[in-house]
Formats: structure tokens, C-alpha cells, sequence
């Protein structure tokens, strides 16, 4: 159960009605065999469909177990939840309820747009006019109808998962969630680290010196309806935990459908994760793709010897690993991937202009706070 006591209003007003939820990831021609399992939200790195001649579902810990040791693959959904303290919340923030798909393809016409041709003023704006709609809706409901206060206690699937748009019913794609991959709607990128607590107050204190710079650029680069999220981390004894208590960041931006395309202002986010990283010994948040991010981060985990002892233990053959996860834990190569505009996509810290986009005027500069910082800056703003 999950007892939420504060709420930070954050997505876009969108009308709640009738919804085309994304496809079942798993796709079998029969019963359970000769099956697609599509990774919708390209959260993997190194692929996007997988091929499985069969696939089962367990419904207990020891069918999983069983399942893996015979190779065969998982898609489990896993509602496990403490009923003891009675309760049905949901979260029903406006980006997760379903919308007419005409008005989420015309609100991202509207962005790329402005993206694309508008002033940081005109972007600012607009930002924060969703901004203040969407702070006077109550985003929790405590019986998934109305709101009547806090504390609201819930499942965790409804509470931190998709909200409406979860299990809203087919009716041809006349509404969709925001991320559908089968309409251009909404697409956005990720950030996310934690800074030591003991350092944040100095880092900050940075940030804001970076943000006085020009108050319009520093709104610009960053979502602006949600700006830069910070919350406290309590230190774990973990293996991969954090270390010592930490503020996690998380910071939302634009993004284009076309691949390696710069952003307006890309380079302030870059050098505000490059600061953590770098300057404050920050650690980068596991379930993002930034590749730079995690250049030498294991070696900030002071038990990383006693969890890769664990891992080979119990996975001797690599069950569970890849190429990707080799890099991140340091045990076989570098996560970064460095070629031309490698530092648009986050492969790269950039270290000369091929690694920007210098035919569109993005050349490889010093962070303009933290000097160390090598980010792809646009030539007018530099």
C-alpha cells in the first residue's frame, strides 16, 4: 500500500475519456508459442523485439523460478500488495488520462513548433499556463472517483503506474494515452541522478548561479510545467544502494522524433548532470539511457566487489546479463559509444565538434558555470 502525503502537480490538462491503450507486449500466433514480446517504451539499449518459440506466466515465486532455469520467457504482472490497511486510491494525474488522439497530435504540432521557431519567452509561457491549469486539479482520488483528502492509501499498480489510462478500453484510436507509439504524440527525454545531501546545498546553489545566467534559456531547455524535481533518498546498506543519504533530480526535456537532432539548449542540462556527476559525486539514476552518465559510476558504490561476488554466484553462466550490463558494472568495457553527434543523444561526453553538430551550429564549449564540463552549445548562446 502506499500512503501519499504530498503532490507535486505536474503533466498537461487533458480531457478524461474512452482510450486505445499501447498493444499487449506479447504477442503469440498460438496459444503460447511462436511469440513477439515488443519493448514498446525502448527502455532496453540493445534491441527493440524479441523472439520467443514459447512463453509461460507464472503464478508463484517457484514457477518462476523454474521458468528461467529452462530458458524460457517471462512477462509477469506482479500486483502484490499489504490489505491490511483498507484503501483504493488512484493516481490520476492529467498526462496519464486518455485524451482525443486529434488534440495530443495537435499539442505536439504545437511544441515542435515552438521548438523549432519560437523564443524562449514564447516557450516559458506556454509552459506555464499548462503548468498553472493543471495545478488546480486534484491529481489523487481517494476511491478512484473523487478526492477527499490526504492521507490516500492505494495499490501500488494504481498509485504509481499508468492511472486511467491503464485499463481504459479499445475504441479505435479516437483517444489515446500521450505515450502511444502508435501516434505522434507526446516525447520527451529523462535525466536522473542523486547528489549527496551533504553536497546539494553547494550544487544548487550552482544550478542557480547557471539558471541567473538568462532566467528564459534556463526555463527553455528544461520542462518548464514540471521544471527540476528533487526528493529525498535515504542511504541503503544495499550493494548497488546509495551510499550516504542523497537528493535524487530528476529533469524532463523535449525531444525529437528524428534521431540525433539538437535540442534549444540542450547544453544546460548537460552541464547540470555533468556538475552532479563530476564535481559533487553524483550517481546516475539506474533505469536511465544516458551512456555517459554511467562512465565509472560503479566505482562510487563502495560494495560493488561484495554484489558482482552475489552475482556470480547465483548467475554464473551470465543468465541475466549483456553487453550493456558488462559496461555499467565495469566489468568489460565502456558504456560510452563515441562517433559523430554522439553527445546529442547523451552516448558522449563530447571532446571535439564532430561529437556535436557543427553543420547546424552546435560545436563542442566549456559549461559555463562548471568550467570542466564539455557540452555541445549552440553558437549564438555560447
Amino acid at each position: 500500500m502506499e500512503s501519499l502525503l504530498v503532490v507535486l502537480s505536474l503533466g498537461v490538462l487533458l480531457q478524461l475519456a474512452g482510450c486505445s491503450p499501447p498493444p499487449d507486449p506479447v504477442m503469440c500466433t498460438h496459444g503460447t508459442s511462436n511469440c513477439t514480446i515488443t519493448n514498446t517504451y525502448g527502455s532496453f539499449t540493445d534491441r527493440t523485439i524479441c523472439r520467443a518459440a514459447k512463453v509461460t506466466y507464472p503464478r508463484t515465486e517457484q514457477e518462476l523460478v523454474a521458468a528461467v532455469a529452462a530458458g524460457k520467457v517471462i512477462y509477469r504482472q506482479d500486483d502484490r500488495v499489504d490489505v491490511s490497511t483498507p484503501g483504493n486510491g488512484l493516481y490520476d494525474l492529467p498526462l496519464f488520462r486518455t485524451t482525443p488522439t486529434r488534440e495530443l497530435i495537435d499539442a505536439r504540432a504545437a511544441e515542435e513548433r515552438l521548438q523549432e521557431n519560437g523564443t524562449d519567452t514564447a516557450r516559458c509561457e506556454a509552459a506555464q499556463q499548462q503548468a498553472a491549469a493543471s495545478e488546480r486539479l486534484n491529481i489523487f482520488t481517494n476511491d478512484g472517483v473523487s478526492f477527499t483528502g490526504y492521507p490516500v492509501v492505494g495499490y501500488q499498480h494504481r498509485i504509481q503506474a499508468s492511472g486511467p489510462c491503464l485499463n481504459s478500453p479499445e475504441d479505435g484510436l479516437l483517444t489515446s494515452c500521450a505515450w502511444d507509439p502508435r501516434i505522434r504524440g507526446s516525447f520527451f527525454d529523462n535525466s536522473g541522478f542523486s547528489v549527496p545531501l551533504s553536497k546539494a546545498p553547494a550544487f544548487i546553489a550552482d544550478m542557480q548561479r547557471l539558471r541567473n545566467l538568462n532566467p528564459d534559456l534556463f526555463c527553455s531547455s528544461v520542462d518548464a510545467r514540471i521544471g527540476v524535481l528533487l526528493r529525498y533518498v535515504k542511504a541503503s546498506s544495499a550493494y548497488l544502494g546509495k551510499p550516504e543519504d542523497s537528493i535524487g533530480v530528476d529533469i524532463i526535456y523535449y525531444r525529437s522524433h528524428t534521431e540525433d537532432m539538437p535540442r534549444a539548449h540542450a547544453d544546460v542540462v548537460d552541464e547540470i548532470e555533468q556538475m552532479a556527476l563530476r564535481k559533487y559525486g553524483g550517481i546516475p539514476h539506474w533505469g536511465k539511457s544516458r551512456n555517459f552518465a554511467f562512465d565509472g559510476a560503479i566505482a562510487k558504490y563502495p560494495k560493488v566487489h561484495e554484489f558482482l561476488k552475489v552475482k556470480d554466484r547465483y548467475d554464473p553462466e551470465g543468465l541475466f546479463s549483456n553487453e550493456w550490463t558488462d559496461k555499467v558494472l565495469g566489468i568489460n568495457g565502456s558504456p560510452n559509444i563515441i562517433k559523430k553527434r554522439c553527445a546529442i543523444e547523451g552516448l558522449c561526453v563530447c571532446s571535439n565538434n564532430s561529437h556535436c553538430a557543427p553543420e547546424q551550429g552546435y560545436f563542442c564549449r566549456p559549461g559555463k558555470v562548471y568550467k570542466e564540463a564539455r557540452v555541445c552549445s549552440f553558437f549564438k548562446d555560447y
